[in-house]
């Protein structure tokens, strides 16, 4: 049994990195369009809306990553059994 709890970890870990990491991507990507954008509104009242739209969409996305990262971990066991259970068996074919 300690051989699939390492296994479990291992994939929640990995699959948390991921996640991280995607957020960061995304915290980079909106900062990055912003800057390169920011001369083509036009408008101060423009880029202040614009500016609005995207710290809404970074923290819902935040929000919504860090709430499926809560979730994974409180199913942890039962997800990745599942996931290690039909990949032990596909490798047996």
């Amino acid at each position: 049994m300690s051989d699939l709890n390492q296994r479990i970890e291992a994939m929640h870990k990995r699959d948390v990195s991921v996640a991280w990491a995607f957020v960061i991507g995304l915290w980079f990507a909106i900062i990055f369009v912003a800057i390169g954008t920011w001369d083509l509104a036009p408008s101060s009242a423009a880029r202040t809306v614009l500016l609005c739209a995207g710290g809404v969409v970074l923290l819902f996305n935040t929000a919504a990553i860090l709430a499926m990262l809560r979730h994974y971990r409180e199913d942890r066991d039962f997800m990745y059994g599942l996931d290690i259970k039909f990949l032990d068996e596909a490798r047996g074919r």
